[in-house]
């Protein structure tokens, strides 16, 4: 049985270390993670951590984006860690929940940080959501499955991604550091 993989300072280190342009976004996640002992609940009605991926096809060329139902946009699969710290662990039950896709494998440590607001809905005010997001890589077909949490999935080609104005601008930022790696091909 694997470890988890607990979120921790180290893991922000390493990210750190490769995007060094990103020093203001990763100070905002280790304060937050130093000084909140429920980040993970999505009971912190202020802020809480999510996990989310970065879902590429088996060539790399394409990543599976959704458009959410609540946000009324085309995102990366992800959801609410509700209090678990393994966020890649979180990141790979949200890909696989939200999109039916199988023979789903993640890939590395963290690949992307994002910190946006959420806003107010119903019963659950304006909010803060620290996504921590992952390279995940469907290693089968691809194929999909359409769930309550989305009105669409569609595979999109990265270079579209990267642009594309339309597409929000953190999913821009996310094709970008794919293509730097030359579309995933290690």
């Amino acid at each position: 049985m694997q470890q988890p993989t607990i979120f921790t300072f180290g893991a922000l280190q390493r990210y750190r270390d490769q995007w060094q342009g990103e020093a203001t976004t990763i100070i905002q996640f280790e304060t937050f993670l130093h000084t909140h002992a429920n980040a993970f609940e999505r009971g912190n009605t202020a802020a809480h951590f999510t996990g989310s991926c970065w879902l590429v096809s088996a060539d790399g060329a394409q990543v599976l984006l959704m458009h959410h139902r609540k946000l009324d946009k085309w995102l990366q699969p992800g959801g609410h860690a509700d209090g678990d710290t393994d966020l890649m662990r979180v990141a790979l039950r949200e890909a696989q929940e939200e999109t039916g896709v199988s023979d789903l494998h993640v890939e590395g440590d963290i690949f992307d940080l994002d910190r946006h607001r959420i806003p107010a809905r119903a019963h659950e005010p304006e909010h803060w959501h620290y996504d921590v997001r992952y390279v995940v890589r469907a290693r089968g077909d691809g194929r999909f499955a359409i769930n309550e949490e989305s009105h669409a999935l569609a595979w999109r080609a990265v270079v579209e991604v990267a642009t594309d104005a339309s597409f929000d601008a953190s999913l821009r930022r996310m094709a970008h550091k794919w293509l730097a790696r030359d579309c995933g091909r290690v």
